[in-house]
Order: structure tokens, then sequence, then C-alpha cells
């Protein structure tokens, strides 16, 4: 993932100047504050973000001076040493390359989060250099603060740490506290203690001020005081996400350094170690590119946490070879036939395997040593090179080869790219990216560069580093055979070292090594059949059913216009919040993070039952989701050499070992409302075949009897009857025949809620009933299941002696939060520690069925596995073998768990996945 950082100038500038000594030069000039900032941003340099800016207050007046007079009239002026090292400071920053942004009218905290918010929306992750608490309110899983002055990180769990308080709470407990030095109002008396209690108990500031009156003593006669000026002082807090900007992060890339007015301004403020390195990276033969088997430094992690190295010997440089002759192909064939493991990857030109060439293939079979074996380069005089299919055909016996061990990082892609040229690789014993996966699958991303920093302490080349980047991106096929040596063979070689570090660890942990050995590592083939396999889609159904969702959606804009009484965009966040707030007055029950009423999905949902725009909204919504997302997309996804739509299946992201899909996102069909299930008319079977959908019954639940051995739910499920009605009786206390529909609506909202630690307070919600009702029924349904909540309550005590809950299986799902002292985030953690095994269970069961059915397959043409989503499992059969196949589906996929209750499977047939569901 890109990296930004964004530097917050002015805080560096005064924190440098009050914390380092008064220094200055021989000509007596001021310099302590300066020398503070160059070190700071001479260590940012180090870390090599893709983007970088350095964002400062612009001159004159901002919005905050003319919402309240007196922001920050307490400041002192500026003192005069500090005002002489501003424009050194300007100088030298330009100079180093940093972008340098002053934005008038607005703070440079504004700037900062307005660019924080953008880069987040083009998946860029997110730096800032700041010492300024006001900026913990722009913390998110892709933005973390960074004080490098002090050498500390900032993320969620860090703000939480520090306030009391999430990210998300930062502004309304900011609100409450006050800021002395920006004279902003708060609450007087109102520490950060305080503040934190008070919304740990109402959540949010319009919560206090709502419960103001239940609050006692002193400092609750200071808040109902300070109730008039609380708005404001929230204004005044707020970060603004949309100051208007001529640039975005994309943008901000470091220019060329000024080396001569570098030296110039270190040597004139005497900064002897910034101009050493200048001197250093000016004799040395490469900036930027580096010689292969030269020396990479591994710099500190100022600006990402500190690095465990495993292992020196598995962080040093590495030795590479670019292999462009018969002689040194043959000699490569030798190693690979006497290696006891291969670690491969492939270069291609394209993330998409079923359209990517391949350009190159590289190989290590010891650490620290690899090979790179470029096949298809096509930039303006390249080398000749070898004949790509001569050397294929000699590496073909070797991949298809099962009795000789393979490794990979992420290798299902690899697999896909090498079918493409006729080659079926067998034998993958080790793949890194799922080692790490299952031995803490929240511990990191599990890409190849973010394991090497964490498990090697090595900094990888990274592609943007050899191929640029944005719209000067260029292919692979064009990047010089030197530099993709040197950027190819590393990653067979990490590969390897990454193998060499946690298959150890996986080795120690003799069921997670199950895991991995049982389910994910055969998995690999399965998945990468389906892709390449693809289903087929009928687009005359798909353009027929984006006309059908254009005219629904016209209907249901006409109606919000009526209304609403007159036209608005209902696309258009701030259209829309003017029309349901400003002229319809209604209340908002969520906020934006600079404090307007928010518009989205969750705020929509929360006022749906006080007026009926809201829901028109939301429908309209749901419609242009479905059309933008499928019916319009899936024809021009359609592989114009096979004819069919090919998803990209995940096994690493989902930390409860569900699957993923992207590409189409199959998981996101929504099959609740008759438009998604329609949407699934266009995935059809060819001419002879059927469409077979296999799906588990309520086997999360089913999972839940099993783990907790609960007589009741065990005899619920044995009796083969409807176990929502049975468990409707039990709470009930009536016949099951006399069950009204309401009640097994209730007790099946129970089941499924208690599996993700549903509080009556929700369960109240979703039945429409009162609070007390709700916990009515769950005293009623635990007194009659007690083994449910004995599960539940050892589940939690395990969760907090491990830090960790385990599947049937043995696969460890690790929890955040569970110390946390804020309790919404500790109850959080616990319910998802109790659904974790019900979930992960199912995760696992289905992989087990997807492997055995898989290999009954094998060898068939009357069958193909083309879907997974979910709890179901979606095929391609021969009209003539539907029995034959249904039957063994249903046993394999049975099978596959042996549970204290029958594991039930769902068959359907039919021409399209709809019939067939």
């Amino acid at each position: 993932m890109a990296k930004l950082i964004l530097i917050d100038g002015s805080s560096y500038l005064y924190r440098a100047f009050h914390a380092l000594p008064p220094l200055s030069n021989a000509h007596g000039e001021p310099t302590g504050a300066l020398f503070g900032v160059v070190n700071m941003l001479r260590a940012t340099l180090k870390a090599k973000p893709d983007y970088l800016a350095f964002v400062s207050d612009a001159p004159g007046p901002t919005f905050r001076d003319t919402l309240y007079a007196q922001y920050k009239a307490n400041r002192p002026p500026m003192p005069d040493d500090l005002r002489a090292q501003v424009e050194p400071m300007l100088a030298i920053v330009g100079a180093l390359g940093f972008p340098i942004l002053r934005v008038p009218g607005v703070e440079a905290d504004d700037v900062i989060g307005t660019l924080a918010v953008q880069a987040q929306a083009l998946g860029i992750e997110v730096l800032v250099s700041t010492s300024d608490k006001d900026m913990a309110q722009l913390v998110s899983p892709h933005v973390t603060l960074v004080n490098t002055m002090s050498n500390t990180v900032m993320d969620s769990a860090g703000v939480m740490e520090k306030f009391g308080v999430r990210p998300e709470q930062i502004i309304d407990f900011l609100a409450l506290t006050g800021d002395t030095v920006d004279n902003v109002p708060g609450v007087p008396k109102c520490g950060p203690k305080t503040a934190a209690k008070w919304l740990a108990e109402y959540h949010t500031l319009d919560g206090v001020i709502a419960n103001a009156d239940k609050i006692g003593g002193k400092i609750g006669e200071s808040l109902r005081e300070a109730l008039p000026r609380l708005p404001l002082s929230r204004e005044l807090v707020t970060i603004k996400i949309d100051v208007p900007l001529e640039f975005g992060p994309t943008d901000l890339a470091q220019r060329d350094a000024d080396t001569a007015q570098l030296r110039e301004l270190y040597a004139r403020y005497e900064f002897k170690a910034a101009l050493k390195d200048l001197d250093s990276a000016e004799q040395a033969t490469g900036i930027v590119e580096q010689q292969a088997g030269e020396a990479r430094a591994v710099e500190p992690a100022v600006l990402s946490g500190p690095v465990a190295v495993i292992d020196a010997a598995l962080s040093a440089p590495g030795d590479y070879e670019l292999v462009t002759t018969q002689a040194q192909v043959n000699a490569w064939l030798e190693r690979l036939h006497r290696a006891e493991l291969i670690a491969f990857d492939t270069e291609t030109t394209s993330i998409d395997a079923m359209r990517a060439d391949i350009v190159g293939i590289s190989f290590a079979v010891e650490a620290g040593k690899a090979c790179y074996i470029p096949l298809g380069h096509d930039y303006p005089g390249v080398p000749n090179q070898l004949d790509r299919d001569e050397v294929l055909r000699a590496l073909k016996p070797i991949f298809e080869d099962p009795a000789r061990p393979k490794l990979g990082q992420h290798a299902k892609y690899d697999i896909n790219i090498l079918s493409n040229y006729g080659i079926v690789v067998q034998g993958l014993k080790h793949d890194s990216m799922l080692e790490s996966y299952v031995w803490n699958a929240t511990a990191t991303r599990h890409d190849m560069d973010s394991l090497a920093k964490k498990y090697l302490g090595y900094e990888t080349i990274r592609y943007e580093q050899v191929a640029g980047k944005g719209a000067r991106q260029i292919s692979f096929s064009q990047v010089d055979l030197d530099t993709a040596c040197r950027y190819a063979a590393e990653d067979a070689d990490i590969t390897l070292r990454l193998h060499l570090a946690l298959w150890p660890k996986l080795d120690s942990v003799p069921a997670l090594r199950k895991v991995y050995e049982e389910i994910e590592i055969p998995l690999v083939p399965v998945l990468a059949a389906m892709e390449q396999r693809g289903v087929l889609i009928d687009g005359d159904v798909l353009r027929r059913q984006s006309q059908q969702l254009g005219k629904r959606m016209l209907e249901l804009q006409q109606q919000a216009h009526a209304v609403a009484g007159h036209e608005f965009n209902l696309d258009s966040p701030k259209q829309l919040q003017a029309v349901l707030f400003d002229e319809l007055g209604l209340q908002a029950k969520l906020k934006t993070p600079t404090g307007q009423p928010s518009t989205n999905e969750e705020a929509l949902e929360a006022i749906a039952d006080t007026h009926e725009l809201p829901r028109l909204i939301l429908d309209y919504r749901s419609l242009a989701k479905l059309r933008s997302t499928y019916t319009d997309k899936l024809s021009s996804i359609v592989n114009p050499r096979t004819g069919r739509v090919h998803t990209s299946y995940h096994q690493g992201s989902v930390a409860t070992g569900r699957i993923s899909s992207s590409d189409p996102n199959l998981q996101n069909i929504p099959v609740r409302t008759e438009e998604g299930r329609r949407i699934r008319q266009a995935f059809i079977a060819p001419p002879g075949w059927q469409v077979l959908a296999a799906d588990y019954s309520q086997i999360e639940l089913r999972i839940m009897a099993h783990l907790s051995g609960d007589e009741g739910l065990l005899r619920a499920f044995h009796s083969g009857g409807d176990v929502h009605r049975a468990t409707a009786a039990e709470v009930f206390g009536v016949p099951p025949e006399d069950i009204t529909t309401n009640q097994r609506r209730a007790a099946k909202a129970i089941n499924f809620g208690l599996m993700y630690g549903m509080s009556a307070f929700g369960l109240a919600r979703q039945l429409g009933v009162d609070r007390g009702e709700a916990s009515d029924y769950m005293g009623r349904y635990f007194s009659r299941y007690p083994g449910v909540r004995a599960f539940m309550d050892a589940t939690r005590e395990q969760a907090h002696r491990d830090g960790y809950v385990e599947t049937i299986f043995g696969r460890r799902l690790y929890l955040e939060n569970l110390t946390s002292r804020n309790q919404g985030l500790r109850q959080g953690a616990e319910r998802a520690a109790v659904n974790a095994p019900m979930q992960g269970s199912a995760a696992d069961i289905i992989k087990r069925a997807m492997i055995a059915v898989a290999a009954w397959l094998k060898g068939r043409d009357d069958a193909h596995m083309l879907m997974q989503v979910h709890d179901e499992l979606v095929f391609e059969v021969r009209a003539d073998a539907i029995d034959e196949v249904r039957a063994a589906v249903v046993e394999r996929m049975s099978g596959a768990a042996e549970l204290a209750v029958p594991l039930l499977v769902d068959v359907g047939v039919g021409a399209n996945w709809d019939e067939a569901h």
C-alpha cells in the first residue's frame, strides 16, 4: 500500500523551539528549533514515503477567527528567536524536495485532515507527523499519528490509551475539556478523566448534553452552565476534512533535492551531521537505485514502530543473478532438480491473472541467493532474451512434479499465471502469506512488503520504485533487466526467508500446523481452479435488469421530490442534509466528523421510522449500488478469451478464516431483496448443463449447539424439525404447533443474535418491542438453554486468559481491546470472542468440504465447482450427471466435520443461480 506522510510544520516548529536548548551558530543566529525540525525531516525521508508534504499555517485570519473572535486570543506573539527561524526552515524544507502547503483561511490541521481523508479513499496509508492532540480525531485504521521527537506512534488503541476515548469521540472530548492554549471554551473544571467518563456513559457530546440534568454536584452545574457554548466549542475543535484544494495526495511526490542550496544552508547553520549525510549521498554510486548485491540498510522504523529481527542472517542483502544465457538456464535447472524446496515468483503485465502475460520468473533455493529469468521485456534496445516457450517447456516438468516441494507468496496468483501457458503447478508445499495468516491473522497485513518488515526487519524494493506510479507507471515488461532482476529475484528470495522465519512458529503449535497443512495449503489449487474456470454470465439479462433498475430509481427519485415538495439531487449529501434537517426538521441521530448531520446509510436507518423520505433515499441508494456494482459492471469484466467472469478469491483477508472475493465481489450480492436475488438470474449454465447450489443449513447455530453441548439445543436439532419453532416453544412455554409467527421470529432473532453478542437493547430494536420485554425473552432463553450461557461465559474467560479463541479445528482468532479501559470497546471484543469460534469453524468446515469435493471431481469433465459464497458452493454440472454429483456433494459437505448434531445441506438445481438457490 502506498504511503503518504503529512508533517504538521507549525506544531513541530513550536515543539522543537520549546524542547531544545537555545542553540545558535557562529553568527549568533538562533538554530535550536531549526535543528529539531531538520532532524525530523531527514528521518521522514529515510522512511521512503510515496508521497509527502510539509503543511504550515498561512498568514492571516482563518474561518475560526470569524466564528469566535477570542479564538487563540490568549496566545502570546511568536518569540523573535523563533520567528527568525521560520524562513530558514521553509528554505531547507523546499531544498529537500518537500512540497510546502500553506492554504489561506484555514489552519494546517484542516489541510492535513482533508488530504488524509482523500488519501484513505485512494487506498493510501497516511502517517501524520505531529505533536498536536487535536489530530487524534483523524486516527483510523489507515491514519496513524507519529511524533518523531518522542519516537511514539499513536493508532486507535493509542488514542484510547492516552485519552480514554475512541478517535471518533475526540472532537466531543476536546469540546468538553476546552483548550486554554487556543482559548476554546469548554466545561469549567471538566478534565480529561471526567470527559472520558461522560463519553463512555453517554457516547457523544449530544448524549452528554441530553443527560446534563442527570449529572450532579458542582461539575454538573458547570456542565449545565456551559451548554450554550458547547456547539461552538465543538465546531472550533473540529478539523475540516473538506477544504477545497487545488492538489490531491498523489500530487505530493518528493521533488529532486537542491543539494547546492542544502549545502549552503547546512553550512550556514552548522548542521554537521546533515552535511556529512549529504556528502555521503553525493559520493554514492546510486541514491535511489542500488547495484545488485549491494547492502541495503534497514532504517530504524521511526514512522512505523519497532521491527523485531528474528535472525540477522535473514536480514542481510541478497546475491541475485540475471539469467540470460542457455548455460545459466541449464545451471539453474540443475539446482532446481537438486533443491529440497523451490521458492518461485512470476512477473507479469497485469494483476489480473486471467488476462496477464508473463514477463519473467524468479527462483530461490537457498536464502540470500536467487535468480531472475526475463522472458518478455519489450522496451527499446532490450538485449536478446531467452525463448519464452523453450524456457517454460524446460520448467514444466519441475512445476508439474508433485514430489518436488514448492513455495510461493500468494502462490495462487502464480499458479494461475502459469496455467495460461499450459503448466499445471503441483506440489505446492508452502505459502508464506498463508503461514503468516494462520500464525496470527491480525498481527499484520500479509503482503510481502509488510511481512518482510515485521518478521525479517527487511525493507523490500517497492514496485513503484522500479515501475513508477500513477499515470507515469510503466508495465513491468518495460523495466530494464538489471532493475527487474533486483526486484524480481528479491521476491523469490524474501519468500524463502519468510518461510524460514515463519515455519518454525507454525511447526511448534500442532493445531495451527494442522490448519495450515490440511486446510489452507490444499485449498490453494482448489481456489485457483475455480478462478480459472470462471462463471458464465447472460449479458442480455443484465442489460434488462439495468434498465429496470434505472426505471425504478427514477420512480423513487420522483417520489422523493414529491415528499420534499421540490426537486433536489438525491446523490448530494449537502442537498439531502438541507432537505432532511433544515426543511423537514428531522432530528439527526449521527454526525459527521465536522459536526454536521450525517446522511450515510447508518444515519438514515436511524431516522427511517420518523419520516418516509429517509427510507426512499435508502431504497434509491440500494438500487444504485446494485446497478453500478453488478448489472452495469459484470458484462464489462467478461474475459474476452474465455467468455466468462473470473472473480478473485482471498484466503488471507478475513481474520475468522472466511474466504472473500473481489472483481466481482460475489459475497455482497444481496439475497434478502427481490432485486438482489434477480441478479443471480444472470449467472447461468451453458446449453446442456445446469447450475447446482449446495448450502449449509443454519451451520453457525449447529456449531453453537456442538460447542455448547446444551441438551435442549442438541435435542432441537436432532428432532429434525424447525429449530426456531422448537426454540420458541421452549422460550414461550407453549406447544410447537401453537407458536405464532411473531414468536418464531423472536426465537430466530435470539438464536442468531446471541452468536453476534446481541444485547437486550439490540433485540428490542430488531423486534420492535420494549427493552424490558426483550430482556425477558433472553432471560427465558438462557433458563431453557443454560449450556449456551455457560459456553459464552467460558469463551469470554478463555479470550481474556489467552488473548485468543479457537475454532473446532484449532485455528486461533486473536482479539484486540479485550483489556481496554473503555467498556464499549471491551464488550465489543468479548462479543467478537463469542462469535469467532462459530464463524471461524464454519469457514473451516466449508474449506474442508471444498477440498473433499474437488478431490472427488478431479479428472471429471462433467462437473466444475465455480463459486463459494458464505456457506454455499455453486457448481456447473452436465445435465446427465446431476443426480450423481448432487449425492457426492451432499455426502462430502455433510462429512466435512463431525458435530454433535447433523450437518445438513440444502441443494437446488436450475438453469441459473437464482433457480438453483
